[in-house]
């Protein structure tokens, strides 16, 4: 087989882009997709094309959004749709390939090499799925095409919305290396400036710049980056696998009015734990670590850890042992805005659970067959059939 086709599929300002679907009066507004839209706390998840123009960015909070742009309308997220969108965006790329592997909800790299004798060059694949993407769902996407899933991701970024960029082996040079070094894949603003200070400014300079240069800087990172700037990742197209565990389950909640006391943080590690145990049980998963997440009202955040020698994903027994790692670390020098607590160290059901000495067997099985009961009621009768009594006002 020849040179690879890879194509890098990036559905433009996803979130926004599929909020306005069922708020078309919009379209020609400013507008911005943001978390706790009804209170001060809020951030910009994502902006529309109007918005950007206005210097809009994700992440900002929302009164320095509405500081640049005071006319920027503020929708909440509606996650259930982002998953329907993304899922009928996959769908279509199923048409041209099954090698498709996902780099978040709005992005999915694709292998076409198998396809090309089918459907035509990775140019014509890329104009196919944009026509349909469009026609079909009522969104753009962006497509970059090239021979290998690097350059495909830097074709995508390089022109939006609605376009299709090709970076081939004859013009890479031309087209990429002129790029600043930030622009290439994997590289954050601490590698980035450790590159500036050591005159290294676009993808170019690290391409020509001597690999053992490199590797006292970054490490084996530096000796990947000239790999990838000089065209030479091989990297394979690989699609998720049903048995893939995931790394880490979790949540957290911004309230309306700030958490000032311990009970309040408790009702919402309990709303919490009941989404995450869900989640572990859908997998057949146990937790061995939790991290709880708080974000204070001068926006400091801290992060607090513990790893328990017995794997647990029992959602009380998740709430209690993250309140005892909160208790034990946060000392309430400010209320918070924010709070919540994800589990890492995720293992398979048929891993062997060894009981800690230290722990109560028998509460944890009470707790264990409680929580059976309620997912078996509420798989019967509803997800709002049943509730714990600390979480119905």
């Amino acid at each position: 087989m020849g040179e690879r086709v890879i194509l890098h599929c990036d559905l433009n300002n996803f979130f926004a882009s599929v909020s306005l679907l069922s708020n078309v009066t919009l379209y020609d507004m400013p507008v911005a997709v943001c978390g706790s839209v009804e209170a001060r706390h809020g951030i910009v998840l994502a902006k529309n094309e109007m918005a950007k123009k206005y210097g809009v960015r994700t992440a900002e909070a929302i009164w320095e959004a509405k500081a640049k742009c005071p006319e920027l309308v503020t929708l909440p997220p509606d996650y259930k749709k982002y998953n329907e969108y993304s899922l009928k965006a996959r769908k279509i790329y199923e048409r041209y390939t099954d090698l498709i592997e996902p780099f978040g909800i709005d992005e999915c790299w694709l292998d076409v090499t198998g396809s090309v004798r089918v459907f035509g060059s990775g140019e014509e694949i890329a104009h196919r799925i944009r026509r349909e993407i469009k026609s079909e769902l009522g969104i753009t996407i962006s497509v970059g095409v090239s021979f290998n899933k690097v350059f495909a991701k830097l074709g995508s970024d390089m022109k939006k919305p609605d376009a299709v960029t090709v970076i081939s082996r004859d013009n890479f040079r031309e087209r990429v290396w002129p790029l600043p070094a930030s622009d290439l894949l994997f590289i954050g603003k601490n590698t980035a400036l450790k590159l500036k200070n050591s005159g290294v400014f676009t993808i170019g300079d690290i391409a020509r710049c001597d690999g053992s240069m490199l590797n006292r800087l970054l490490g084996k990172n530096g000796v990947m980056l000239k790999t990838y700037a000089q065209g030479e990742d091989i990297s394979p197209v690989t699609p998720p696998k049903e048995e893939d565990v995931p790394k880490s389950i979790g949540r957290s909640v911004t309230p309306a009015n700030d958490i000032k006391t311990t009970e309040d943080v408790w009702k919402i590690f309990l709303e919490i734990s009941e989404d995450i145990s869900r989640q572990l049980h859908a997998k057949d998963l146990y937790a061995t670590c939790i991290q709880v997440h708080t974000r204070d009202t001068s926006l400091n955040i801290k992060e607090f850890g513990k790893t328990f020698s017995t794997p647990a994903n029992i959602s009380i027994i998740l709430a209690r042992k993250a309140l005892a790692i909160f208790e034990e670390n946060y000392k309430w020098s400010l209320p918070l805005r924010s709070v919540g607590f994800r589990v890492t160290g995720l293992k398979n059901d048929n891993v062997a659970i060894q009981q800690d000495m230290f722990s109560d067997i028998e509460e944890d099985k009470k707790a264990e067959i409680i929580e059976d009961s309620i997912l078996t009621l509420r798989k019967k009768f509803g997800e709002n059939s049943i509730k714990r009594g600390r979480n119905v006002d």
